[in-house]
């Protein structure tokens, strides 16, 4: 073997310097290092994929091997310009068990922050630029890695999770905290959400044997990512888009209470009162009407609107019938929140009431001359929550116990809304927490009996997301 000693080596001419020929591999001796001549972007890769944590070597590739839990991976100390490493997921394994980048004393991407590779199948070449940027991807199959981990990251309320996707359930006030927005290269800036109001309570009966109107159900508004696999109520908002959200943003989440129960108290009856509004980011669902307990004289009594309006109570004292029920989807939003109540029965008098309105069906309507009574309206049914469940039923209509005019009570809506009050009884049921049900109608008085009306149920926020 030949062996030349100098000191430099100075080009004759012309602007290249040749070392070696074809068929030539030119290589540093060991211990030896080099500058000044970078790399080309490429990196010699690792066959022996990685298992546990490790520090990077510039210049290399490595397999990293999570099938056994996370793993870290340590950058080079003090690198310099032109340094290159890369990573790439060997058992597609990483959204499973991710992998860490610690940055070892330099930025990622201009940044004092690790990053985290949690994508199934990434692969990623990073090239130390200076002090300013530090280390920059170049070549990344699937995400940003300077720090966002591609999905939404957030807290807050009961979380569960199904298949992919997080659910964060709020049955009462609190807040959605998202430190990461996600993006279209993982996940989404979008979330699902149903957003249900609560229900208004069930009129209340006292003084006559006139049947009392159901509560109508809480506001019921839901909106669907279109990639999100759950199956999604009718009244979800078209086309499926759901809702955006911004990183680092906390949301306040309120949920609505159920409306009050028409009291029985002598010597008055007592309308219901009107559920409360849930609300997350941009979205109101309006609280239930209340169902109407209060006896009118020479005009009907009318029930409340709302998402879903309270269901009418017959009049009194000869007034016009068939009218006085609550509206729903007051105020409007499209898809609609919800429907009317029922009316009073009609051409009457026979003192029926009308059922309190749900999220699919206004309330039921009596009719004249047979033995009917107001049901509540049906609530929507929806997966958001990975179980096929129904919200927003309205209440139904108390018993009439009105001489020759006898009908039984009404059934609550499905979805949480109240029976109404059978005669004699306790006096209505009171609509399904969490479900923005409606309360049923407190029945007509028989003798001494008193028949309240039942309370509304409260409501409830579900939001739903990508995570890996």
């Amino acid at each position: 073997m030949s062996k030349i000693q100098v000191d430099e080596i100075v080009k004759q001419s012309g602007s290249t310097l040749t070392l070696g020929g074809p068929g030539t591999a030119v290589t540093l001796g060991s211990g030896a290092t080099q500058t000044g001549f970078g790399r080309t972007g490429t990196v010699d890769w690792c066959t022996t994929a990685k298992t546990s944590p490790f520090t990077a070597v510039s210049g290399d590739g490595f397999f990293v091997n999570t099938t056994s839990g996370a793993i870290t991976v340590t950058l080079p100390s003090s690198p310099s310009p032109g340094d290159i490493v890369s990573l790439a997921d060997y058992a597609n394994t990483w959204h499973t068990n991710s992998v860490t980048i610690c940055r070892n004393g330099s930025k990622l991407n201009g940044v004092c922050a690790g990053a985290v590779l949690n994508t199934q199948g990434q692969s990623i070449t990073l090239i130390y630029v200076d002090g300013t940027r530090g280390w920059k991807n170049t070549m990344d199959s699937t995400s940003d890695v300077s720090g966002n981990p591609g999905f939404t990251v957030a807290t807050g309320g009961t979380i569960t999770t199904s298949g992919d996707f997080k659910i964060h359930t709020f049955t009462g006030d609190g807040s959605f905290v998202v430190t990461n927005a996600g993006t279209p290269l993982g996940g989404t800036d979008k979330v699902s959400y149903m957003v249900v109001a609560g229900g208004g309570g069930g009129g209340g009966e006292n003084a006559t044997t006139t049947a009392s109107s159901g509560g109508g159900a809480g506001g019921f508004r839901e909106g669907k990512v279109s990639t999100d696999p759950y199956t999604a109520s009718p009244l979800a908002a078209t086309p499926c888009s759901g809702l955006t959200i911004t990183g680092t943003t906390t949301y306040p989440i309120t949920v609505g209470g159920g409306g009050t129960a028409g009291p029985s108290a002598a010597p008055n009856d007592g309308d219901g009162g009107k559920g409360e509004d849930s609300v997350f980011s941009t979205i109101t669902s309006t609280g239930g009407g209340f169902g109407s307990g209060k006896s009118g004289t020479g005009a009907p009594a009318r029930a409340g609107p709302g998402g879903s309006g309270g269901g009418a109570k017959q009049c009194n004292a000869g007034g016009p019938t068939g009218t006085g029920a609550g509206a729903g989807n007051d105020p409007p939003v499209a898809p609609p929140q919800g429907n009317p109540g029922g009316k009073s029965d009609a051409p009457g008098p026979t003192y029926r009431a009308g059922g309190g309105g749900g999220a699919t069906a206004a309330g039921g309507n009596p009719t004249c001359c047979a033995p009917s009574t107001g049901s509540g309206g049906a609530g929507a049914t929806t997966s958001i929550n990975a179980t096929p469940t129904a919200f927003g039923g309205g209440g139904g209509s108390g018993a009439s116990t009105y001489p020759g005019q006898v009908s039984p009570a009404g059934a609550g809506g499905a979805g949480g809304g109240g029976a109404g009050a059978a005669s004699p009884g306790p006096g209505g049921t009171a609509g399904t927490v969490n479900t923005g049900g409606g309360g049923g109608g407190g029945s007509g008085k028989i003798g001494p009996s008193i028949s309240a009306g039942g309370a509304g149920g409260s409501g409830i926020v579900i939001i739903r997301y990508k995570f890996q």
